[in-house]
């Protein structure tokens, strides 16, 4: 049986494994300050890095050590509050004396450990109990995409390429190929009394057989095969009427980044439709999308019916569909409906389609929000949200991974 030891460090010249084991130990503490480091950054850093606080009661390990042993009962001398068999008092907590008034500022402190998280270890924890519905049926597109895969070995290649196991085993072969007739011709010389020059010739040979020949060296041969790629689209959908402020728009555009986050790493490729609307629909570009000024009515039903001629002037076939609406939930008169009517039919075509309300703070439905509730399709799903620190929750409810069932 073979033991590898893994040595590898990391950037700050850190043990990986270490690393990855105090990951795996202390995973919900990270989780817990983890969340408290979202609600305050910029949608900008999630895919940064990340340096979170842990407190050293939840990391710390458990001891042990020698004590006194034995039963003992003893009262000191000069004692004037207990006698044997008393139970002792709970310890007051941290920052309360014995005289009036409250604790002095920092008096509850608490040591912490910070841990920095990289890149990949913090866009792993930000979404890892995340799941798209219904990911179990992802088409695969006819895009094909080179890939290296593994063709057998070759004689000649990088060293990260080389297969060690393969390479000693033919070193091996070659050396009991070569040193078996020459120790058989060095026996038989002693045994026939050969003079001592021969026999010193037939060691140097023997000695000079090397352990390990370029003639043995094999490396993994990669061959390019082109393979059929997942990709997904994702359609942004937003109100830009004059009742939608910077306000609103700011939490538009922190769900649909987080969205298109979440959506790369499940899907290797991964594209972006912008429409905006008022009293009339158009696909725009990212920067029109989120800054332009373009004021008017609303009718939703525009942007839906764009929606839909996009998918079957583009992306009819080997896609796989996404959307997300995002408006203040004002609509009126017959849109209201022809807009539910409108994304009923759209629905059997998609994977999953959000509607995300932004700036409802008074709690009240909106007219859009109470057609919307009318739908019964597993494909959708709506939520609120009206401050910056509720985006991400409103994901983690959107996107929550089933558990107990199977995934239709």
């Amino acid at each position: 049986m073979s033991i590898f030891i893994d040595r590898r460090l990391n950037d700050r010249h850190k043990s990986t494994a270490n690393r990855a084991r105090f990951l795996r130990r202390y995973k919900a503490q990270i989780r817990r300050s983890l969340d408290e480091v979202v609600s305050q950054r910029r949608i900008r850093d999630f895919e940064r890095g990340a340096k979170v606080r842990l407190p050293s009661r939840d990391i710390g390990e458990p001891q042990f050590s020698f004590g006194q042993g034995g039963d003992r009962e003893i009262v000191h001398p000069g004692n004037r509050e207990f006698q044997a068999g008393d139970k002792l008092p709970r310890p007051r907590e941290q920052g309360q004396g014995d005289g009036e008034g409250e604790p002095g500022e920092g008096g509850e402190s608490m040591d912490e450990f910070l841990f920095t998280l990289s890149r990949e270890e913090f866009m792993q924890l930000f979404f890892d109990d995340l799941e798209l519905p219904r990911l179990a049926r992802t088409q695969v597109g006819q895009l094909t995409e080179l890939r290296p895969r593994r063709a057998g070995y070759t004689t000649s290649g990088t060293p990260s390429n080389l297969a060690v196991l393969r390479s000693l085993r033919n070193a091996l072969a070659r050396r009991i190929a070569l040193k078996a007739p020459l120790e058989r011709a060095l026996a038989e010389a002693r045994e026939a009394g050969a003079p001592q020059a021969e026999i010193e010739v037939l060691e140097r040979r023997l000695a000079a057989v090397p352990w390990v020949d370029d003639f043995d060296l094999r490396f993994v041969n990669k061959a390019m095969r082109p393979e059929p790629v997942t990709r997904a689209v994702m359609f942004c959908l937003m109100d830009v009427s004059a009742s939608m402020d910077e306000q609103r728009k700011d939490l538009a555009k922190r769900f649909f980044t987080l969205l298109y986050l979440f959506l790369s790493r499940k899907y290797e490729a991964v594209e972006i439709v912008f429409i905006r609307h008022t009293s009339d629909a158009e696909e725009v570009d990212e920067d029109t999308f989120f800054h332009d000024r373009k004021s008017g009515g609303t009718v939703v039903y525009s942007a839906l019916k764009l929606l839909s001629e996009v998918i079957e002037e583009r992306y009819s076939d080997g896609w796989n569909l996404y959307a997300a609406q995002a408006s203040d939930g004002d609509a009126f008169g017959a849109d209201i409906e022809k807009s539910r009517a409108a994304l009923e039919a759209l629905l059997p075509r998609l994977r999953y389609f959000a509607y995300l309300e932004v700036g409802n703070a008074s709690g009240r439905t909106s007219a859009l929000a109470g057609a919307y509730a009318r739908i019964s399709h597993p494909a959708f799903a709506m939520a609120q949200a009206c401050h910056r620190n509720e985006i991400y929750p409103v994901l983690r409810t959107l996107f929550a991974r089933e558990t107990g069932k199977a995934q239709a």
